[in-house]
């Protein structure tokens, strides 16, 4: 893992850049504004980060969610901007909800699923494992300074954390909106550690050279016979980079790429 990886947003409201630590505080000050000219209801600004406490690196989403929104509709924003490969299974969880100790019964949950008791399994999953069920309504979930968890797959799973920084009495433009986004990471390649790294081999631990240049790439894999037939993934800007079958999103595709070097 590279060090000290400058991770910094364009403001979608007036183009300024900002590091990672300001972008929310100003994105506040247009948001206030938002007050004078959209309808009456309720709303909130969400900072989204890959969960770094085990490694992984600075990416960051801000957001602002309508508080009609459900939270299927922002699964489905979350997906399609960072996540979505072989349409795993995802699950939004309230940490300060969960039973201590308390187990899930997978056999009953699968067998509610399949009888089509939709509720009980949610309230099932709720009670012990704090899981939001995906039908609730953003207002009736969020409010300032709620701090919950997201995963995507429970296999090879993506784990996010989702911080609600400011609700506010007025609707938001549409369902998500998307406020700002980590530019590209200046992510190098780990052979020459010169050029952008552009492509990653998922046959190489993250203790090995596994992400490479173009230039790079090309000798790779003529060592490596899995790069490639199955092992290469294109470096991406999102946590999701370099697991399953992951190669991008379909959402502001001008900054899902690996960046460029200037």
């Amino acid at each position: 893992m590279q060090d000290k990886i400058k991770s910094e947003g364009k403001c979608c409201f007036c183009g300024k850049t900002f590091a990672k630590a300001g972008i929310n505080r100003h994105l506040k000050t247009h948001l206030e504004g938002k007050g004078l000219e959209n309808k009456e209801g309720i709303s909130f600004l969400l900072k989204v980060e890959s969960d770094t406490r085990y490694g992984g690196y600075p990416y960051f989403l801000s957001l602002w969610v309508d508080g009609g929104t459900t939270m299927k509709k922002l699964d489905a924003f979350l997906r399609e901007i960072w996540l979505e490969c072989c349409g795993h299974m995802s699950a939004f969880r309230n940490p300060a909800a969960r039973k201590n100790g308390a187990m899930w019964d997978f056999f009953e949950a699968e067998e509610l699923l399949a009888s089509g008791k939709t509720k009980r399994y949610e309230e099932l999953m709720e009670q012990t494992a704090g899981e939001i069920p995906m039908s609730r309504k953003a207002k009736d979930v969020f409010h300032q300074d709620f701090k919950l968890e997201y995963e995507y797959d429970f296999g090879s799973t993506t784990q996010l954390v989702i911080n609600v920084l400011a609700e506010y009495s007025f609707k938001a433009d549409k369902t998500v909106v998307l406020l700002s986004r980590n530019e590209p990471l200046e992510i190098f390649c780990e052979s020459c550690g010169k050029q952008p790294a552009t492509q990653i081999c998922t046959a190489h631990g993250w203790n090995e050279e596994s992400m490479f240049c173009e230039k790079c790439a090309e000798k790779h894999a003529k060592i490596c016979s899995d790069f490639e037939d199955c092992a290469a993934l294109p470096v991406v800007n999102s946590p999701r980079m370099g697991v399953c079958g992951y190669v991008g999103g379909t959402i502001d595709i001008e900054r899902d790429g690996s960046f460029v070097k200037k």
